[in-house]
């Protein structure tokens, strides 16, 4: 064990740690007395203090042995007392006061705090008194292996161009290791690929990523998914380890030509369409993106009656009208259009033709056209002043530009010749002389010749509104007998509508009488143009009412409804057994004139009879002659 030799003042003090000890000492001058100078050097003994290590993150049960602190004046008799002060003094670190042993009673964590100051000082036990002069040492933890590396910045985000050369950078990813990198290889990072070696690699000490393929296209994978490791130890075996996920975006390059998906489109146009209108839009697409999408139109056959712009908005080819076109001259036009990438990259020219090409077929659709004079601007006709009425001045052409060719007919607009000096023939186009001639009066006559195809005639058909209500076919009667049963059919009404709907009438009927008719009948709707009405009750009395008026309300449904109210005039009668009407008279009771004598000398027996009898309140019955009914009298 290192010990301290000689005298307090001056002495050499070691520490020893873990079987690892270092001495150092140091050398004064002393000068001599009054006999003059002289010097001698001679070593002498004090404190002089070397490291202390201690391991990190000890896991014994037991308080762990740091080192010893001695002084040569320590006969072992016990009169000696060593302290320490400062960080962890009595907390971290105790010592054994009687033998200067120093133990650490904490596990130690060199990350969080790398070394201890401390001061030692040696005091005389009795008296407490400083022996020699306090001194300061240092405890430093020793590092070991137990911090894996990380990457503080993941998940990381980089790109790189598609096609790119192998060994092109993409970016660089850093992992931090806790460890102590002065001591051994705790903290030497090596990087490597897990997931994605097939197309990208990393530096095994740089960290940089690059590409391990030249054939990265964004058009097949857009991005990738790699998993970075970093080890320490410098890779060795039982090094720690740490991953992060990097995300590798495939960034464009016009490396796609344009392409029309059809060979050829077909448009239609009106021979009157104005020159501008856009006749059909076509578009090429492209498979990359952004500003390498960006495409130029144009017309390689076919420019002289088609023009093509760009649609900016949605890169479509808007092929449009240039010059006015005829059907009776041509009916089809085949126009080639051009799609041609605005941004081509030279480094991949030399994967093909950045353009396509399309037809475009147009077909001109007929119009009728007015007919056209030949000559188109007019004509001028010369005629002396002395012109005989009726002599032929001139004649004027037209044809029908169509291709039906249809005949011509020719007028004067007579608000250019009122007078009417002249006339024209409607088929020929023959000018004749209505007139004399006067050139003194008026030297020039300018006249308006129409010229239009022939007529056909126009059938006008008036459409039918719903103007008329419906009505009752005819204003009708009906009878009923007293004695009819409830549910017995009356008559049937039928209704008339002039209006004529497309779909066919349907009417709807409604009784309008008050109350106590309704009690008397019922009426049903047949569902078409017809309804019939029936007896709701038993027995009907002339006596007190011998006629019955029933309104009834038809509306149609047509939109707007109309509708109007008819009568039904219904009579009550007398019938005989059989259901035969035979009076519907309320005075039928008194017997005509016409009656028979046998049917007078009945009835006055009878009449002889309830006078002599006088008897009041008895029936008797007596014999309808005429009608061959007994009657109640």
């Amino acid at each position: 064990k290192p010990v301290i030799k000689g005298d307090f003042s001056l002495g050499l003090f070691s520490c020893c740690s873990f079987g690892w000890c270092e001495a150092s000492r140091t050398s004064s001058s002393i000068s001599g007395g009054d006999q003059g100078a002289s010097s001698l050097e001679r070593v002498k003994r004090g404190w002089v203090w070397n490291q202390f290590f201690v391991v990190e993150e000890y896991t014994g049960t037991e308080p762990l042995y740091v080192g010893k602190i001695h002084t040569d004046s320590d006969e072992g008799e016990g009169n000696i007392k060593y302290t320490i002060s400062g960080e962890g003094a009595g907390t971290i670190f105790i010592i054994d006061e009687l033998t200067g042993d120093i133990h650490a009673t904490e596990r130690l964590d060199r990350e969080e705090k790398a070394f201890y100051t401390l001061r030692a000082q040696a005091r005389d036990r009795l008296s407490n008194g400083p022996l020699e002069p306090e001194s300061e040492f240092v405890i430093k933890v020793q590092d070991i292996n137990d911090s894996e590396p990380k990457f503080l910045e993941g998940p990381y985000i980089g790109s790189v161009a598609e096609l790119s050369p192998i060994g092109t950078s993409v970016m660089k990813v850093t992992a931090l290791d806790a460890d102590d990198p002065t001591y051994g290889s705790s903290a030497r990072v090596v990087y490597s690929v897990l997931d994605g070696e097939k197309f990208f690699t990393v530096d095994r000490h740089t960290g940089i990523i690059m590409t391990a393929v030249a054939d990265l296209d964004r058009e097949t994978q857009d991005r990738y998914e790699l998993v970075v490791k970093a080890t320490d130890m410098a890779g060795q075996m039982g090094g720690l380890s740490g991953s992060t996920t990097v995300t590798i975006v495939i960034t464009d390059v016009n490396d796609n030509p344009p392409r029309f998906p059809q060979k050829m489109y077909q448009f239609s146009v009106s021979e009157g369409a104005a020159v501008g209108t856009p006749v059909g839009r076509v578009i090429a697409t492209d498979a990359d993106m952004g500003e390498n999408t960006d495409m130029n139109y144009l017309i390689t056959e076919g420019g002289e009656l088609f023009k093509v712009t760009t649609d900016v908005e949605t890169q479509e080819a808007v092929v449009a009208i240039k010059k006015t076109l005829d059907f009776e001259s041509k009916r089809t036009h085949n126009v080639v259009v051009e799609a041609v990438n605005k941004h081509v990259d030279p480094r991949f020219v030399d994967l093909g033709s950045f353009r396509d090409q399309t037809i475009v077929r147009v077909s001109v659709s007929d119009i009728d056209e007015p007919p056209i004079f030949q000559p188109p601007e007019g004509a001028i006709i010369e005629v002396k002043e002395d012109t005989k009425v009726g002599t032929q001045v001139g004649i004027v052409t037209a044809r029908d530009p169509d291709e039906k060719r249809k005949p011509v007919r020719f007028s004067i607009d007579r608000t250019t010749d009122q007078e009417m000096i002249f006339h024209i023939d409607p088929d020929t186009g023959a000018i004749t002389l209505g007139k004399i001639l006067d050139r003194e009066t008026a030297g020039w006559h300018n006249i308006t010749v129409k010229a239009v195809e022939s007529h056909s005639a126009v059938s006008i058909r008036i459409l039918d509104v719903n103007d008329n209500p419906p009505e009752l076919a005819t204003p009708y009667e009906a009878s009923i007998c007293e004695d009819a049963e409830p549910g017995k059919l009356i008559h049937t009404i039928s209704v008339v509508d002039r209006d004529e709907p497309q779909s066919g009438h349907r009417f709807y009927f409604t009784l309008q009488s008050p109350p106590s008719s309704n009690q008397h009948f019922t009426l049903w709707d047949v569902k078409d143009t017809t309804a019939s009405i029936r007896t709701q009750r038993t027995g009907f009395n002339r006596h007190e009412q011998n006629v019955y008026f029933l309104p009834i309300l038809v509306v149609d449904s047509e939109p707007p409804s109309l509708s109007s109210t008819g009568t039904l005039t219904i009579h009550v009668c007398g019938c005989d057994t059989e259901g035969a009407i035979q009076s519907c008279n309320a005075t039928a009771y008194v017997m005509s004139a016409a009656l028979s004598p046998g049917a007078l000398i009945a009835l006055l027996v009878c009449m002889l009879i309830l006078i002599g009898k006088q008897m009041d309140g008895l029936m008797y019955v007596c014999m309808d002659v005429r009608g061959d009914k007994w009657t109640d009298v």
